[in-house]
Formats: structure tokens, sequence, C-alpha cells
């Protein structure tokens, strides 16, 4: 029989091990990262795909974006470059501020954030700054979404604006040749393969699939997520080629995770579920995301011989 003190021990050298987990885990980071010459990125995209610690998750971000340069002998002229002309780029926006900052609000207040260092005036001058560097955007909420994540894990300013502009760019550049509606047209048909008793409940309770999957397959989760999922899903997106081609397969495993509770929920329920999910194992749903597109393309494989 165990004794009092040592079940007051293990959960007390549990915590002891998990520490020394993480600060290992922070140490491969920071040699790959404190190379003199040279980064190397594909270490780092290997080692982000499994989680990147919060505290140096910023800037294991810089690199795998291509924000700084691999190449550490560019690196301060890089970033004394992109400092300065982050300065020089306007940052007011009357005409959107109030909408912005009230956004802000909301974000934080259902994703449990704070906003002790300033936040909501970083959001204010970043998305001010993407305006007005892109006068063809017009303002949409999921800006802030957007941009959220690169608030909250970088340290400087312009790393936030800078970030957030290679993310847009690459979705932008993606949403300009693949429509939204015959993305979600497509998300569809995997999803009848791939989980075809709950695509039928969804229809038995005529939930529209348009009305959640739109977000979901254009925003990467940045809306629906718990910010901590958020953040460990994008270490992984950021470390792999094609992040947007992969998404729809996540997207799956989200639904395969949620399921049952799912189809214990009538249409508004199923809406608000959708667009508001719970906390989730992560690892989990991207190693099940992995298997359900390997899984898929041998199908395709095997169908054309």
């Amino acid at each position: 029989m165990l004794q009092v003190s040592q079940l007051v021990r293990y959960p007390v050298n549990h915590r002891i091990n998990q520490t020394l987990e993480m600060s290992t885990l922070i140490n491969e980071f920071i040699d790959i990262l404190n190379s003199e010459v040279h980064i190397d990125l594909d270490k780092l995209r290997e080692s982000s795909r499994h989680g990147v610690p919060m505290e140096i998750r910023g800037d294991v971000w810089k690199y795998l974006l291509g924000v700084n340069p691999a190449d550490r002998s560019q690196e301060l002229t890089s970033v004394k470059n992109k400092s300065e002309e982050y300065n020089a780029i306007e940052k007011e926006y009357i005409e959107i501020n109030k909408r912005v900052r009230g956004e802000v609000s909301r974000y934080q207040k259902i994703k449990n954030l704070d906003d002790t260092n300033g936040y909501k005036q970083i959001f204010e001058n970043v998305i001010g700054a993407y305006l007005n560097h892109n006068r063809d955007v017009d303002y949409h909420p999921s800006l802030v979404h957007l941009c959220a994540p690169f608030v909250y894990c970088m340290k400087n300013e312009y790393e936030v604006y800078y970030c957030f502009t290679r993310l847009m760019s690459t979705l932008d550049e993606y949403n300009s040749v693949h429509k939204i509606n015959e993305r979600v047209a497509n998300f569809m048909t995997l999803l009848r393969a791939v989980i075809p008793d709950l695509c039928n409940y969804f229809e038995e309770e005529e939930v529209d699939i348009n009305e959640w999957a739109s977000s979901w397959l254009q925003n990467l989760f940045a809306k629906e997520l718990q910010f901590e999922n958020l953040l460990r899903l994008w270490d992984t997106y950021f470390s792999i080629d094609d992040p947007i081609e992969f998404h729809p397969y996540v997207c799956l495993a989200v639904l395969k995770n949620t399921r049952e509770n799912l189809e214990d929920l009538e249409q508004s329920e199923i809406r608000t579920s959708l667009l508001n999910l719970p906390l989730m194992d992560m690892e989990q749903i991207i190693n099940q995301a992995f298997n359900i597109h390997h899984e898929i393309l041998e199908k395709q494989i095997s169908d054309s011989l």
C-alpha cells in the first residue's frame, strides 16, 4: 500500500519532470536559434511540427515565416530595415479604429486573454498600417483574429506587422486562385467520404455548411479554436510546405473528435459549437489529420489504377 508521503510526492515529481522536459525542449530550440552562421531551417521546421514552447514561439515563427533571414550575417541589417520601414508606415486609420477596439475586446473576452501590455493599441497600429499599405483591402473582423497570435507571441510591434502581413499575403494569394465556393464544395465531398454519418446528421438538422465551413477554411481556425489550440496548430502550419492545402484535413479531424457531442445537439446548438470549438488535444488532431490525408491520397491513387 502507498504511504501518504508517496501519494504527495508523485504529483510533485510529475510536475518536476514536466518542467525538466519543457526546459530541455526550450534548450533544443535555443541551440538551433543561436547558430552563429546560419539557422538550420530544416531542423527548425522538424522540431516545430511537434509544437513550440510559448517562451520562444515568436522567435521561432519569425524564421519559419521568412520574416528573419536564416543567414545570420544579414539579420542585423534586415531587422534594422524592417523596423525603419514599419516606423515610416502611417498607422492611423480613424475609420476603423473603433471597430478594431470593439472586436479586440470581444475577442479577448471570448478567448480569456488579457490586455495588460496594451495589446489593443498594437492591434490598432498593425491593422491600421496593413490597411494603409493595402488600400484595396477592406476591414473585416477576421483581421483581428488572424493578427492575435502574433500580437501575443512577438516581442516587438514591427515583428507582429511583418509576420501578420506574411500570413495575409499567403492567404490572399491562395484565396485569389481557389474561390471559397469551390473550396467549400470540395470540403463537403471530403466530409461525406470521411464522416458520412455526421454529414447526414447535419443535413437532417438543416445545418448550413457555408456558414461555418467558409470561416474555417478561409481563416485557418483563427476565430473558432481555443487560443492555445490555435497557437499549437499554427506551429505545425508554419513548419510545413502546404498548410492551406493540409488545412481541410485538420477540419475533418476536428469534426471526427467532436462528432459524438455534435450528434447530441440540435441545429442552433451545432452552429454555436462549430463557431466556438472546445479545448482539444491538438497533437492528436494534427496526427489524425495527417492520417486522413494519407488515407485519401492512397485511395485516390488506388482508384486511378
